[in-house]
């Protein structure tokens, strides 16, 4: 990932823009890698992060952004991620549509063919189950530390995995099946 840096044309003064930039410099990293996770490409989650504060400057830092800074941007980049790939699909298949084409058939290697299950079926379920997958098999945070991070208890993080990988298995075996 190449270096960013964050200014703010117009804000409200030098704090502000320090605070900012503090965020920024903060968070950075751990927002691409939030991102990468479920879009599985870079250009994508560079654009995620941009965007993400982007928002913020329009935004001119929220105060829930200030209470819990990490939960807020990891919440912001998750929804944004996963955005992206459904505008991808929906531009993929009215492209599809126009051209009145069946889209060519890939050779792909097994395991290409079971990561882009497991994207299509993380892309059906709700952000908020996605927030909790990625923190806990992306950034490797326990169930207690993902429930301190959401605001919620430890073993509804925990219920919420279960039910949520289960949910998955079904997703994808559905998909494995057209």
């Amino acid at each position: 990932m190449s270096t960013l840096s964050a200014t703010i044309p117009g804000a409200g003064g030098e704090a502000l823009a320090q605070e900012f930039e503090e965020i920024f410099r903060e968070h950075c990293q751990f927002i691409y890698r939030s991102a990468y996770s479920v879009t599985g490409n870079r250009q994508d989650a560079e654009d995620v992060l941009q965007n993400v504060f982007l928002k913020l400057i329009e935004r001119e830092l929220p105060s829930a952004l200030m209470r819990n800074p990490k939960a807020y941007l990891y919440r912001a980049a998750v929804n944004l991620a996963l955005n992206t790939i459904r505008t991808r699909k929906r531009q993929r298949l009215t492209h599809d549509v126009e051209l009145m084409e069946v889209p060519a058939v890939e050779v792909a290697s097994e395991g290409a063919d079971i990561q882009r299950q497991l994207m299509n079926a993380i892309t059906q379920l709700k952000p908020s189950l996605v927030e909790i997958l990625i923190l806990r098999y992306e950034h490797n945070y326990s169930d207690a530390e993902i429930a301190q991070m959401l605001g919620t208890s430890r073993g509804s993080v925990a219920v919420t995995l279960n039910r949520t990988r289960a949910r998955l298995k079904k997703l994808m075996d559905a998909g494995a099946k057209r």
